[in-house]
């Protein structure tokens, strides 16, 4: 009787993305006992999180999922880097990425998330198609 079925909520997907040497994410949770929980890791110079082992990173994800995440695990930056000219307008590409380089010619990001990248290709970034080192 799928009549009395209540909607399930999609679980909210964060990923840990591989940086260099360590692990970062970002969000914004609303519920400040989530954040208080993870405030050790948090930079707030970067308005992100840093997980500097395999250690840190597990136990973050099983908090996440404890409090209803799906968390993924990204060990490849491939597919999760955008570029912009140097002339280019980057505020709204900053606020959702988790590092960026510059070169002469490009500013060169590491978004949060796919949703992030696909938001700024539709705002003028170029997808870069190899690994880049941050």
């Amino acid at each position: 009787m799928t009549g009395n079925l209540l909607p399930v909520n999609p679980k909210k997907e964060i990923a840990i993305i591989r940086v260099g040497s360590y692990w970062a994410f970002k969000h914004f949770f609303e519920d400040k006992e989530i954040f208080q929980e993870l405030a050790d890791y948090y930079d707030k110079d970067g308005f992100r999180f840093i997980l500097k082992t395999p250690g840190e990173r597990n136990l973050v994800a099983k908090i996440l999922e404890r409090r209803g995440f799906s968390v993924k695990v990204i060990e490849s930056s491939r597919g999760y880097v955008v570029k912009l000219s140097r002339k280019s307008r980057y505020s709204w590409v900053l606020k959702n990425s988790l590092a960026r380089i510059e070169t002469a010619e490009w500013r060169i990001f590491l978004m949060k998330d796919k949703e992030s990248v696909k938001e700024a290709k539709k705002l003028g970034a170029k997808l870069v198609e190899v690994d880049v080192q941050f």
